[in-house]
């Protein structure tokens, strides 16, 4: 069957494309920008790539005429602009479009559960989205969802680093609010096992796992199985703008993303009563459970996705592509050298920075530059690495965004998305028995060149002990 797979560098997309390989299905990866989406992971002909920005009308026609089936997995919750409801209805509109002229009989929209009749803008606008694309020549097929628990989604992320980081957290009410989280193994067997199941055209199902818990509930339960002993006081007064901020620095989310979860979180979402895990057989895995098997892969170095990836910027709207020529003229240019013996352990060592590696030097220092990044609504260094010892291009890198990740070409080339008065990037390349170690900035205005100027003493201590320690680190 040849497939549709839109968001295919999100969370999801990402679980569902290998087992939709598996299966044995022809699929068409929808991507903005194809630079960000690594095929070389799915070494089969069945996978293709097509770029398509659905805010761009134009662009959909590079999805092919002969598709089968369509997966509509598209949001933009963490829209910088505030203005996600608008740019889901248009992406929504333009794909529906595009599809009734193609020959694919059935789309499979992954939404959000809706049962409160008080909706926040972001169920709201899933609904809307829902509303449009069921009135079409295609059946829709839609699967509803609150929280996904599984290693990397943002759900997981942001109650491991609330329970990780806050021994005693003061939390507001919203805390108390019902939800039925549901693992990421089930839901991408769910949003499996509809494909062609006529019984589920035109149709719309709740799907959530076996227990109904409150967010205080869940993070003790996370807290125990995690050998945490952690105390939460529910306070009244915390309004959801002090939730957001709290949220925020806490937590590895960006503001827009806290606001839009904290005005989700007041609302229940709670299944309503279906028979379609039993009509497809699924076998539903508790929380605790989810959980376990979500540490079982971060253990085991095997998150497959990460919602950090696809957080922030205007860089990922923009394409990676004109970001990857690092420019010359009106920069300052820092180029260390030092010759290497071991060139194998220095790219190892180059493949592992940042995350829980660290920085090789001054990691503390690298930590107050986060800090104050954040201060100034940046993303700060809260959102690590996906894997510990693999990179590819168009991953989250602490407040670095990959823009290339060759080992052939033995190059890592960084792209800074803090908030700069300017632009920065950061290269390391092994040349011949070198290792050449390069930082550009482009300032903005007389405002980047004064910033430059007072950093630049920092430099010499911070990038030459870390090129220095990257050669001679061995674990």
């Amino acid at each position: 069957m040849k497939i549709l797979l839109t968001g295919a560098t999100g969370y999801i997309a990402q679980r569902l494309l290998p087992v939709l390989l598996q299966e044995g299905h022809q699929v068409i990866c929808c991507v903005r920008d194809a630079n960000r989406f690594n095929a070389t992971q799915f070494p089969t002909a069945n996978l293709s790539v097509v770029e398509v920005d659905f805010l761009a009308e134009k662009t959909l026609q590079n999805i092919p005429d002969d598709i089968d089936l369509a997966y509509y997995l598209i949001h933009s919750m963490s829209a910088q602009n505030g203005k996600f409801e608008e740019m889901e209805a248009t992406c929504a509109i333009n794909f529906k479009k595009r599809v009734q002229e193609t020959k694919a009989e059935q789309v499979i929209y992954l939404s959000g559960i809706v049962n409160d009749e008080e909706l926040s803008k972001h169920l709201s606008s899933r609904k809307n989205v829902e509303e449009i694309l069921s009135d079409a020549s295609f059946a829709l097929t839609t699967l509803k969802a609150g929280i996904i628990v599984g290693s990397g989604s943002a759900s997981f992320e942001i109650i491991r680093d609330l329970v990780e980081k806050l021994p005693v957290m003061i939390a507001p009410q919203w805390l108390k609010t019902k939800c039925q989280p549901i693992a990421i193994r089930n839901v991408v067997e769910f949003l499996k096992g509809v494909i062609h199941r006529k019984e589920t055209y035109n149709q719309s199902f709740d799907i959530g796992g076996p227990d109904i818990l409150n967010y205080k509930e869940m993070l003790l339960r996370f807290a125990k199985i995690r050998g945490l002993k952690r105390r939460i006081g529910i306070v009244p007064v915390m309004t959801p703008k002090i939730s957001s901020y709290w949220l925020y620095f806490v937590t590895s989310t960006s503001f827009a993303l806290a606001q839009n979860l904290v005005n989700s979180m007041k609302i229940e979402v709670i299944c309503s009563p279906n028979n379609l895990d039993k009509t497809l057989g699924i076998q539903l895995i508790g929380y605790d459970d989810a959980i376990r098997l979500a540490f079982d892969k971060i253990e085991q170095n095997q998150v497959l996705s990460s919602w950090k990836d696809a957080q922030t910027s205007n860089l990922l709207h923009k394409g990676l592509t004109q970001y990857m020529e690092v420019p010359v003229n009106g920069c300052y240019v820092e180029v260390r050298r030092l010759s290497i013996e071991n060139e194998e352990q220095v790219l190892k060592n180059i493949w592992k920075i940042g995350g829980k590696q660290g920085w090789y030097y001054g990691n503390w220092l690298w930590e107050i530059r986060g800090f104050l990044d954040q201060l100034a609504g940046g993303v700060g260094m809260r959102r690590g690495r996906k894997s510990d010892t693999e990179i590819a291009a168009g991953e989250a890198l602490d407040f670095w965004r990959v823009l290339i990740a060759s080992k052939e070409q033995k190059r890592l080339l960084l792209y800074a998305e803090m908030k700069l008065p300017g632009e920065a990037w950061l290269e390391f390349k092994i040349v011949k028995d070198e290792l050449v170690q390069t930082a550009t900035f482009r300032p903005l205005g007389l405002l980047g060149r004064l910033y430059w100027y007072s950093v630049f003493p920092f430099h010499g201590f911070i990038f030459g002990g870390m090129i220095r320690n990257i050669i001679k680190y061995s674990p």
